[in-house]
C-alpha cells in the first residue's frame, strides 16, 4: 500500500490592520501576538508594572501620581511595542507614526491604539500587570 503525501503550506500574517472607530480612513497595523513577543513584551511592561502596583497601593497622593504616569508610560509602551504603522494621519504636515501619535497625536486617537494594541496582545489583565 503506498500512501501520497499531500504538501501544504501555510501563510501566516504576523500583522492585523484594523480600521479606526475614533476617525475615519485611519488604519492600525498592529503586531500579531507569537511567543517571542509576549515574552518581550511581558519582560517590558513587568518592572513598571510592579512599581505601579506598589505606589497604587499607598495612601501618599504623591504616590498616587507617580503610578499614574507609570500606568500612562506603559500605555506608551504597548504602543511602541505592538503598532508597527498607523496610516490615514498626517501630524503637522508629516505621515504619523507610533511615536509621533503618542507625542502630538490626538488622544482619543492613541487611546484607541492602545486598545487595539491591547486586543491583540490577548493577555489577561492579570498576565499585564504582572
Amino acid at each position: 500500500m503506498s500512501v501520497q503525501r499531500i504538501e501544504s503550506s501555510m501563510t501566516y500574517e504576523s500583522v492585523a490592520v484594523v480600521e479606526s472607530q475614533v476617525t475615519r480612513g485611519v488604519r492600525f497595523t498592529v503586531a500579531k501576538m507569537s511567543f517571542g513577543r509576549r515574552t518581550e513584551l511581558m519582560q517590558q511592561v513587568r518592572e513598571l508594572a510592579r512599581k505601579m502596583e506598589f505606589l497604587e497601593a499607598g495612601q501618599d497622593p504623591g504616590q498616587k501620581m507617580d503610578a499614574a504616569l507609570l500606568r500612562v508610560e506603559v500605555d506608551r509602551l504597548y504602543v511602541r511595542w505592538g503598532l508597527r504603522a498607523i496610516s490615514g494621519l498626517d501630524l503637522d504636515g508629516m505621515k504619523a507614526t507610533p511615536e509621533s501619535l503618542a507625542d502630538a497625536g490626538p488622544e482619543e486617537l492613541f487611546r484607541e491604539a492602545v486598545a487595539v494594541v491591547r486586543s491583540q496582545t490577548g493577555l489577561s489583565a492579570a498576565e499585564r500587570k504582572n
